[in-house]
């Protein structure tokens, strides 16, 4: 494991006055939150040094006050030499962390684990961000009081890939607000910025249950939400994401869509305890979507129509409501072979 030292500062110790009229003296402010930037990654490790090198020229914040969490999720560490040849070239502090046990919750906690700082930056290994990325997060986050800040995701399809072009690199991209401003739903982790004190644990708040199918993100973010957490959209925090190519095919983000889809439904029906009614709403809006979006995308694919794609999606969403656990169940995670 790659450690380097954190700096740390000792304020001096404060005096009382005996004078019946002390001085005015200017308070001194204190010093800036300090940010974890957190990269999990599985055998990706070109991806990991775009995604760690956009985190070192960030513009507009305090160098001094980062650290970055590199996660291997691989069960041979097979990451940790890209992490040393970047932590010999980053301008903060760098640890490499080794969690051989597969899975996007267990990568996300033990970043969370490993990270010191009172706010945490998560950005993928298949994302870059832009120079002001990081500061836009920490502004946002500063004067809404957010507990998580979310920016948007444009997705970069290699120039080679016209099929359905369109559709996936809407797939894989986040469009918010077009401005910056508190909100009142959330989005997914990659891109955003939490408030370690405002996580229903400190360390272990991704449930392990969602390590294969995903959306560990949306089950945290939605129990915050039912705690009374702040969200904040920081539209000046964008990243760029170039999705692996086999995943860049119409059956992998229709699969991912009906994933998607699945989740409110199994959220309610494995919550504890398990919301039955809720479940039930939602599989009605599934059944409604799937015969709506379904007729609508038969159609279109008779008539060949170059859009259909998006009618596929929102038929595959709707299915997935209905079609909620069992052998439905999607695996997109969890493999370290």
């Amino acid at each position: 494991m790659l450690s380097l030292l954190e700096r740390r500062t000792l304020a001096p110790a404060g005096y009382r006055k005996l004078e019946p009229a002390p001085p005015i003296v200017a308070a001194t402010p204190p010093p800036a939150l300090r940010v974890s930037l957190a990269i999990p990654t599985q055998r990706r490790p070109e991806g990991l040094a775009t995604a760690a090198r956009s985190t070192f020229r960030q513009a507009g914040v305090d160098l001094a006050r980062l650290e970055l969490v590199i996660v291997d999720n691989d069960q041979d560490p097979s990451a940790e030499p890209v992490a040393g040849l970047l932590a010999a070239e980053a301008p903060f502090p760098v640890r490499y962390v080794h969690e051989p046990a597969a899975g996007v919750a267990n990568a996300r906690n033990a970043a969370l684990a490993a990270a010191r700082g009172e706010l945490i930056a998560f950005i993928d290994d298949d994302e870059e961000a832009s120079p002001r990325w990081l500061a836009a997060l920490i502004e946002t986050q500063a004067r809404y009081d957010a507990d998580v800040v979310f920016g948007p995701v444009r997705a970069r399809a290699p120039a080679h890939v016209q099929r359905h072009r369109q559709y996936l690199e809407q797939f894989f991209s986040r469009e918010g607000p077009a401005e910056t401003g508190v909100i009142a739903h959330y989005y997914g982790c990659g891109d955003s910025l939490v408030r370690r004190a405002a996580l229903p644990h400190p360390t272990h708040p991704f449930s392990a249950l969602r390590n294969e199918v995903g959306g560990e993100d949306d089950h945290l973010f939605g129990v915050m939400s039912k705690q009374g957490a702040r969200f904040a959209w920081a539209h000046e925090a964008l990243v760029y994401e170039d999705p692996v190519p086999d995943r860049l095919t119409l059956r992998y983000a229709l699969a991912r869509a009906f994933a998607y889809g699945q989740g409110p439904t199994y959220g309610c029906a494995t919550a504890d305890p398990p919301d039955w009614a809720a479940a039930a709403r939602w599989i009605a809006i599934g059944v409604a979507q799937t015969g709506v979006f379904g007729l609508y995308a038969t159609i279109q694919w008779a008539t060949r129509s170059p859009h259909r794609a998006f009618a596929f999606d929102r038929a595959a969403r709707g299915a997935g409501k209905v079609l909620f656990g069992g052998p439905f169940k999607q695996r997109f995670y969890g493999r370290s072979g």
